[in-house]
């Protein structure tokens, strides 16, 4: 409910209403609105200032839209953003093209791609804020092709490219491990002569890594002047994917030398590197110096690390009790990691303890049943196997398709099983009826236990 001169507003508005005397002095209360509604915004009231709103049935002027959908952008209050948009409608205001990209980039931040894009194609003019907006939230919801195709159009509509352009594209580029494309955005970034960015050349150094030219993302790392530690950790990070433990620890030992003071990011693709590495006392090493030597409180994400670590070395029963004592024992990662140790080492007796923990804490994640189902399925568990999936059924859950992807002559193409859908299906299932009698070794036997 509302408080004090909010309330009065409200009431005053409603009573005049009833009076029919509300037209004389509509532009004493319009007035008297948006500044209520900005003092509520000011003060950190914003949901209380959405229903005002909507209460009053009143319009606002454009400065305080902007203002609240920027509170709501700011505050990651999506929901509160539909609100006011549904608001504009329903009263018939028009924003103008400001309110309208203000709107897009509420629409693409909170995922709702489908609206983000009909406000886009719906502007006057369609500005360089506009088109990042729509390509940064196709990359955030994992369409990257997406986001690369309307890169392209920006550039063929003579919009030049800014540097959280150019973030946007090499996280689109890295998350298709397409080399390619992020290739040719970075010759477009060496010729925009655009001020060096960390965010660019760490998103930059990423996609040279994700896409396995760990040279380039080197050339990369030495060419930044300004580094920091988010520049180090990215460097550290992309050697870590590849197993190049000694470039990590090497790279770490350097970052320490040269006064930059580690982030938990930064440990956390160390102890990865360790588990990799088989380094048990080292990652102890720095397991234990993230909180006496830098003040770093060890998050779940570092206790995960830490038990694939001792479980990856065979120190199963070391790794349950160190998830027993370690305060996130209710992080379902945790027991994620310790049951893929037990898996590979066969450790029967504690897969069933550490499986029923596992699906206890997260029973409506698909990929729970996964790691479960292989499980039980390695141990020849068949009736525990057979009993996951009657629950899986039961509880609704579906496991989301798995696909493969290719890209040729920079197109990239999509797989799923079964699939159809492609413009080469029945060629391309012809030529995999030819590939078992062709490839088939006759000694080869498949493993086909696992789901």
């Amino acid at each position: 409910m509302f408080a004090g001169k909010t309330a009065t507003l409200l009431r005053r508005i409603q009573a005049q209403t009833n009076n029919c005397s509300f037209q004389a002095k509509l532009l004493k209360e319009y007035t008297q609105l948006n500044k209520v509604l900005r003092g509520l915004c000011f003060t950190g009231r914003l949901r209380e200032a959405v229903g005002l709103l909507w209460r009053t049935r009143l319009k606002a002027d454009a400065a305080t839209y902007a203002l609240l959908l920027q509170e709501c952008l700011f505050r990651k209050e999506h929901k509160s953003g539909r609100r006011i948009h549904a608001h504009m409608v329903v009263i018939g205001y028009v924003p103008n093209e400001y309110l309208k990209i203000k709107l897009l980039i509420l629409y693409a931040k909170s995922g709702d791609l489908r609206t983000a894009y009909v406000l886009f194609d719906n502007l006057l003019e369609k500005t360089l804020i506009s088109w990042n907006a729509m390509i940064a939230g196709f990359v955030q919801k994992g369409c990257g092709e997406f986001g690369l195709d309307l890169y392209y159009n920006m550039i063929k509509n003579g919009v030049s490219p800014d540097q959280y352009t150019f973030a946007s594209v090499f996280r689109a580029s890295a998350s298709l491990a397409s080399l390619e494309h992020g290739k040719r955005a970075h010759g477009v970034l060496i010729k925009s002569h655009i001020r060096e960015n960390v965010v660019v050349s760490s998103a930059l150094m990423d996609m040279y890594f994700k896409c396995s030219s760990l040279t380039d993302a080197h050339r990369v790392f030495n060419e930044v002047v300004n580094r920091n530690v988010v520049t180090w950790t990215s460097l550290i990070s992309g050697y870590g994917q590849h197993g190049r433990v000694n470039e990590v620890l090497e790279s770490f030992d350097k970052m320490i030398n040269e006064g930059f003071r580690p982030n938990y990011v930064t440990f956390l693709a160390v102890l990865s590197a360790c588990s990799h590495g088989g380094l048990v006392n080292e990652g102890w090493h720095y397991f234990l110096s993230m909180k006496r030597d830098y003040g770093i409180q060890p998050r779940g994400q570092h206790y995960s690390a830490m038990v694939d670590l001792l479980g990856r070395s065979g120190k199963l029963h070391e790794a349950y009790e160190f998830v027993l004592n370690s305060p996130f024992k209710e992080h379902p990662a945790i027991w994620g990691a310790l049951l893929g140790a037990c898996r590979i080492h066969g450790d029967m007796d504690l897969v069933k303890l550490v499986a029923d923990k596992y699906l206890e804490l997260e029973p409506e994640n698909s990929g729970t049943y996964v790691l479960l189902s292989n499980t039980f399925a390695t141990f020849g568990f068949w009736e525990n196997l057979a009993a996951l999936r009657r629950k899986m059924r039961n509880s609704g859950v579906i496991k989301e398709p798995a696909y493969s992807w290719i890209e040729i002559q920079g197109e990239v193409h999509f797989f799923l099983r079964g699939d159809v859908s492609h413009r080469c299906s029945a060629e391309i299932y012809e030529l995999i009826k030819l590939m078992p009698s062709i490839l088939k070794d006759p000694d080869y036997v498949p493993d086909i236990i696992s789901s």
